[in-house]
């Protein structure tokens, strides 16, 4: 079992095959020249020092010095066990309210923008669980699917405005139904769908859906995010307050967070309602909810711890190319008494 690092780096071992080809031409060449200068018993005489095997070996020792650097590069790695590691969590749906009334500035910066760093914070703080994301207006849309890519999620829930839904109004309802085809897995014991609205609910059955997502084992909290006093929702063009929204009447409209209706809607799913306006305090109330829970397992992968053998291929080549260098293309006088090169034929 190996795996191999930069594989890019193999491209280099194409220099050894030129340089095989180049040398070979080049003796080739020497020989043609010198049969024309003197017969081979002369030249023989004339030097008899030289060694054709040990210029060959010298080559040899060059290129195997190469062949091992790229290796050395390439960074090859051999595993030496295999650990079980098992992925458990809860499945967690953040259904997020993108309504004209989040825009409200009760809450700094705005109730959306503060419901953005909710969501935000609490996946920071999440381990193994599975998340997915809705948006909802007058309608319900799926922004993502359950995933355990928690950096996808934070980047689609930044991208989440007021205007991405042409439908306005707050219908709960919708988003609870939505919720409900996330949850795929039938031995799934905990799903938690997390509402985070202002509570302006303009549907009519999110108390009778709340229940039934209940009875399929949907645990639903909701988090309230605005001033209960409530607020004017500006109307802004390049981020300056033009006017604030108006009724038929002309009358400036006041949204004001119903924790009411977030109260009887988590109630009625075994959930409980959060006051959102302390981002830390809402953080630490859902993660000791979700540590309460049994995890339940959804993936197991056996994953191979691996280790460098760069080294070894490093040390060859340091080896091959000291051989090289300290190899003389002469006949010396001790190696022709071992004569290791055919160096007394």
């Amino acid at each position: 079992m190996y795996q191999l690092d930069e594989k890019i780096w193999f491209w280099l071992l194409l220099v050894i095959p030129v340089i095989l080809v180049l040398y070979i031409a080049l003796q080739i060449w020497k020989q043609r020249v010198q049969n024309k200068f003197a017969d081979k018993r002369l030249l023989n005489k004339l030097s008899p020092n030289r060694s054709l095997f040990k210029s060959s070996f010298k080559l040899g020792m060059f290129c195997l010095a190469l062949a091992s650097l790229v290796i050395a590069l390439v960074n090859p790695k051999v595993g030496t066990k295999l650990e079980t590691i098992k992925r458990e969590g809860v499945d967690i749906v953040f259904a997020v309210d993108v309504s004209k009334s989040m825009l409200a500035e009760d809450i700094a910066p705005n109730r959306l923008e503060k419901s953005k760093q909710l969501v935000t914070q609490i996946i920071n703080n999440l381990a193994s669980d599975r998340i997915g994301i809705i948006a909802y207006a007058g309608k319900a849309f799926p922004q993502l699917p359950i995933t355990t890519d928690y950096a996808s999620a934070k980047m689609f829930l930044q991208n989440m405005n007021t205007e991405m839904l042409s439908s306005q109004g707050t219908a709960i309802d919708e988003a609870i139904s939505l919720a409900k085809t996330y949850f795929d897995d039938e031995e799934q014991t905990n799903r938690v769908l997390i509402i985070i609205s202002d509570g302006e609910d303009h549907g009519a059955r999110a108390v009778e859906l709340a229940e039934e997502a209940s009875n399929e084992g949907i645990k639903i909290f909701t988090i309230g995010v605005g001033k209960t006093k409530g607020g004017p929702i500006p109307i802004k063009r390049n981020g300056v307050i033009l006017n604030y929204k108006k009724d038929r009447e002309g009358e400036t409209v006041i949204t004001k967070l119903d924790e009411e209706t977030l109260k009887n809607i988590a109630a009625e799913a075994n959930g409980s309602y959060i006051n959102g306006e302390n981002t830390k305090d809402v953080v630490e109330e859902i993660g000791e909810i979700l540590n309460k829970m049994d995890k339940q397992e959804f993936e197991s992968k056996q994953i191979a711890e691996f280790k460098d053998q760069f080294q070894w291929f490093l040390g060859f080549a340091l080896i091959f190319l000291f051989i090289d260098i300290f190899l003389l293309e002469r006949k010396t006088a001790w190696l022709k008494k071992l004569n290791l090169f055919n160096e007394n034929l």
